[in-house]
């Protein structure tokens, strides 16, 4: 029999599992999910407010990847599951299937008061937009910078886009003769921000902030956002425009599945990427809670790895044989900074940090290129 594979998403983890499955199983029916036929290129989001990238720039329409790979699309919002994950519930109707992989996504924790006084980088393209618009009209001010966690999974978050956001503010103001005009702020939680990218990337990163003159309110916690600024538990930090990136957590129709979630929120996953107590259902990417080091990063590189590993699994369950591949942990970051960047790398066995060169800027925009022609055909 012919299996019906549904793979919903389409971002990094979707598209990756989808190339993967069909390269092992030709005669197999795949179909992804997702609202729109289209990628984003979210990691050069941090781009678009400089005008280095515009937002057509990072959108790709999907129709032939689609061909190429001989995959069936649906354009619908997942709402939930059922039968233990052999039905897909849409806002079209009900889709069956055989095998089922979820790389959906996440989607951020908006809960703190007045977070609508707040622009979120990774939200898309529309946001990206709209900082770049709110810094062009400004004729000086403070701009205040940060991330938060999910406090149920504190892993559960994306810290790397605001650094780069940051340094890139720095100096596309720089460039434009205004930084005089400005004054740059970073606060988070954590006495230590990025911490989870190693002990010599947090000094590194606080390094390059004071080289920059850029302010820090550390060691607080976030507690609501306004016109003014930001209060936290250690006082408020006056604004006039607040970057901020949530906690991540689990899509939203999570709930209405009746698998296992984390406390995060997250459909949780074994060493195999798949979801314990079902058949046949696998996770990868942001929708998913792994197990692996406190640091196991949410992030394009860590969710092609588990959708690797959940082609190979998948095409091994469907012949009836136990699941062998493990996806490595591995955080690869480099935090740009418009002209140049910072190497970050992390494994079981090792962190380390490589200053900031031109190289890695240029680094930065080949695997742009990369990603972008992988899944143009």
């Amino acid at each position: 029999m012919t299996p019906n594979i549904l793979i919903l998403g389409a971002g990094f983890a979707a598209l990756t599992a989808a190339r993967e499955l069909r390269r092992r199983l030709p005669a197999a029916a795949i179909t992804l999910v997702a609202p729109k036929a289209e990628f984003v290129y979210l990691p050069s989001l941090i781009w678009i407010p400089s005008g280095v990238r515009k937002g057509s720039d990072l959108v790709l329409p999907l129709q032939p990847f689609l061909k190429h790979h001989r995959l069936e699309f649906v354009a619908a919002s997942v709402t939930g599951l059922a039968d233990g994950g052999r039905s897909v519930i849409t806002d079209k109707g009900e889709l069956k299937n055989d095998a089922l992989v979820i790389a959906s996504g996440g989607r951020f924790l908006k809960k703190l008061p007045g977070i609508e006084h707040a622009l979120t980088l990774c939200e898309g393209v529309a946001s990206a937009e709209a900082i770049r618009e709110r810094i062009a009209g400004m004729l000086g001010g403070r701009i205040a910078f940060g991330f938060g966690g999910n406090p149920k999974e504190p892993s559960a978050m994306r810290g790397g886009p605001m650094f780069e956001l940051l340094f890139g503010v720095d100096t596309m103001l720089r460039r434009q003769g205004r930084r005089k005009d400005f004054e740059l702020v970073f606060f988070n939680a954590a006495a230590e921000p990025g911490k989870r990218l190693g002990e010599k990337a947090v000094t590194g990163l606080l390094s390059e902030m004071a080289r920059r003159r850029i302010d820090t309110h550390l060691g607080h916690k976030p507690l609501g956002f306004s016109e003014k600024g930001v209060d936290t538990e250690g006082g408020h930090v006056n604004a006039d425009l607040i970057l901020f990136m949530p906690g991540l957590t689990g899509p939203a129709w999570a709930e209405n599945t009746g698998l296992p979630l984390s406390p995060g929120g997250f459909f949780q996953a074994d060493e195999f990427c798949r979801v314990p107590g079902t058949e046949l259902v696998f996770v990868a990417g942001d929708a998913g809670s792994f197990p692996g080091p406190d640091w196991l990063p949410k992030q394009a590189h860590m969710a092609e790895l588990q959708a690797k590993a959940v082609a190979e699994n998948l095409a091994l369950a469907l012949q009836g044989q136990p699941p062998v591949a493990k996806p490595r942990p591995e955080l690869i970051c480099i935090v740009d900074t418009l002209d140049a960047g910072i190497l970050v790398y992390r494994d079981p066995k090792r962190a380390w940090l490589l200053p900031s060169l031109r190289l890695f800027h240029w680094a930065k925009r080949f695997f742009e290129r990369h990603y972008l022609k992988a899944f143009r055909e």
